[in-house]
């Protein structure tokens, strides 16, 4: 997927959970350092949040209207992986 474009409006929340340090969460760190920039600015006002702690495993959720929330782990996942897993979600 293309993070280069805004996303859906019933999209209101995107949360990305991994550890600093562990090498289960190494493909999820390079696509925040990656693509981050890019959803922000085609997406300037949806909040994306990026909790990490020591031993959480990698995941992310996606928050839609009227509470709907769905979310996919990430551990052991390449970067492009990553960005494949999260765009699936954000197009489900």
């Amino acid at each position: 997927m293309s993070f280069a474009k805004a996303f859906s409006p019933a999209l209101r929340e995107i949360r990305i959970l991994c550890s600093q340090t562990g090498q289960a969460s190494a493909g999820t760190r390079q696509f925040i350092v990656s693509k981050y920039p890019i959803i922000k600015q085609h997406n300037p006002d949806l909040p994306v949040l990026v909790r990490e702690a020591s031993g959480t495993p990698a995941r992310v959720f996606v928050r839609f209207e009227r509470g709907v929330e769905k979310h996919v782990e990430l551990d052991n996942l390449s970067a492009a992986e990553v960005e494949t897993k999260v765009g699936q979600l954000l197009s489900s």
